[in-house]
Formats: C-alpha cells, sequence, structure tokens
C-alpha cells in the first residue's frame, strides 16, 4: 500500500496539470509510485489493428499520476487530507480522517 492510498479510494489531485480535480483510483503501481485515477490525466494511445484489437486508431485512457501529486479526499472535511493509522482494541488498524477522525 502507497502512501495509504489503495484502490477504490476517492482522491484529489493536489499539483500538476490537473490540480483541483477529484476521481475514484482505478489502479495503484506502488512500483513506480503511482497511481491510475478515473476520469484524470488522459493520454492519447495510437494503436495498429491487431489480432485482439480489431481496428487501430488514437484511443484515450487514463495515464498515472505520481503519489506525491494526489491526496486521500474525506468527504465530511470536503477537503484533501492526511491519513492517520488507527488500532482498535481488537487489534484491527483503520484509516482515519487527520482533520475530522472520520474513518475512511
Amino acid at each position: 500500500m502507497a502512501r495509504g492510498i489503495k484502490a477504490n479510494d476517492t482522491v484529489a489531485v493536489i499539483a500538476g496539470k490537473e490540480k483541483g480535480k477529484r476521481g475514484r483510483v482505478l489502479m495503484v503501481l506502488p512500483g513506480d509510485e503511482r497511481v491510475i485515477v478515473e476520469k484524470v490525466n488522459f493520454i492519447k494511445r495510437h494503436t495498429k489493428p491487431s489480432q485482439n484489437q480489431r481496428q487501430g486508431g488514437i484511443i484515450e485512457r487514463e495515464g498515472p499520476i505520481h503519489l506525491s501529486n494526489v491526496q486521500l479526499y474525506c468527504k465530511k472535511c470536503a477537503k484533501p487530507v492526511r491519513l492517520r493509522r488507527l488500532t482498535g482494541a481488537d487489534g484491527v488498524k483503520s484509516r482515519a480522517c487527520a482533520r475530522c477522525g472520520d474513518l475512511l
């Protein structure tokens, strides 16, 4: 888990050309320290026709964003926030908003 961000988390982009946008994390690439966020950072991929892709052309899809440019988004605070890790009495670890304490 890279900086506490997992797939299906809602994140806000805090730096770069997509600053201010929010989206759901589709995939985390921990080796590259990058995430792919839904409807953010579109790239154009020029593809040739192949056995799998019958029709070639220009395909738009989401590109990866560095982890340092995104932060978890708290719906209660309505802001990008840092994480706080909590351990319950039964030993179960959970993630909470550092600002309001709401579980994420």
